[in-house]
């Protein structure tokens, strides 16, 4: 699995505008593309493509984080749990979760992380 790599790191995508999501980012051979909806203090909002065999190592984060299948179809493994996610299924992963992203051919997804408020462990 390789390191994710971003279209578009510093700037959302223009307001105002109408997009068929699944449009908004491309795949791109052998990687793992990043485009940021929104970006705020408060959370960000960022879809993502996944060539095939490519998917995020394990880790965890202070915030649920809620993710969606806009393409293709991948497995989540939660705290061990593993789930298949197909176009259109959703999941929240809870904060302090170890999460885990493996592919299942090339897929696209919405992650969407609130921030407003930290969790207690």
């Amino acid at each position: 699995m390789l390191p994710l790599q971003s279209e578009k790191e510093t700037s959302d995508i223009e307001k105002s505008k109408v997009y068929i999501t699944v449009e908004i980012i491309e795949y791109i051979p052998n990687s793992i593309v990043i485009k940021t909806i929104l970006r705020k203090s408060t959370g960000n909002i960022s879809v993502m493509s996944f060539d095939s065999g490519e998917g995020l190592t394990e880790k965890k984060t202070p915030f649920d984080t809620f993710i969606q299948l806009i393409d293709g179809q991948a497995e989540i493994i939660i705290d061990g749990k593993t789930q298949i996610l197909k176009t259109g299924d959703a999941v929240v992963i809870p904060a302090h979760s170890a999460n885990t992203i493996k592919p299942n051919g090339r897929f696209k997804l919405i992650q969407t992380i609130i921030k407003s408020g930290y969790d207690q462990v």
